[in-house]
């Protein structure tokens, strides 16, 4: 079975052409940088806002989770909220942004991919709908609602 992409002229002589200059998903994978970035990521994602909770529950140092969340921020996936409790000086705590928000599928699929993969702990994650208690699946759709292959899939240069 063939699970590669179709290429549409002028893109089907792969030797005439790279995306290493401008690919919109190492773009993406610029943004959000690294793996202790997406474990930030998806702490936040589970409720964590605070620093120290944030650090503690991705397992990175505070100086890792300092430079990767400044990172988040500067990139507009995440945005610094202040915050000060009595007697204290002011804060901040971390909130997912519009644009961190579509780093959740993502998250979701990553999440689904590591449940199945061999040599796991045998704890799972599940993500599941709020509004019915059904398992949240990750799949690729057309604008028409169909699923799509790879070998579905067209690859054009717009």
């Amino acid at each position: 079975m063939d699970d590669s992409f179709t290429l549409a002229p002028p893109l089907t002589d792969r030797d005439s052409w790279t995306a290493a200059e401008w690919c919109p998903m190492e773009r993406a994978l610029d943004l959000i940088g690294t793996r202790s970035a997406m474990t930030l990521l998806r702490e936040v994602f589970y409720g964590a806002s605070r620093f120290d909770d944030l650090a503690r529950r991705a397992g990175v140092t505070p100086a890792v989770a300092s430079q990767r969340l400044r990172q988040l921020v500067e990139n507009g996936l995440l945005e610094r909220r202040p915050y000060q409790e009595p007697g204290q000086r002011t804060r901040y705590e971390y909130a997912v942004t519009e644009r961190g928000l579509e780093v959740f599928p993502i998250i979701a699929a990553l999440a689904h991919l590591g449940d199945r993969l061999p040599g796991g702990t045998g704890r799972a994650v599940e993500l599941s709908h709020a509004g019915c208690g059904e398992p949240v699946m990750t799949e690729v759709r057309c604008a028409a609602g169909h699923v799509v292959t790879p070998a579905d899939t067209v690859v054009s240069i717009l």
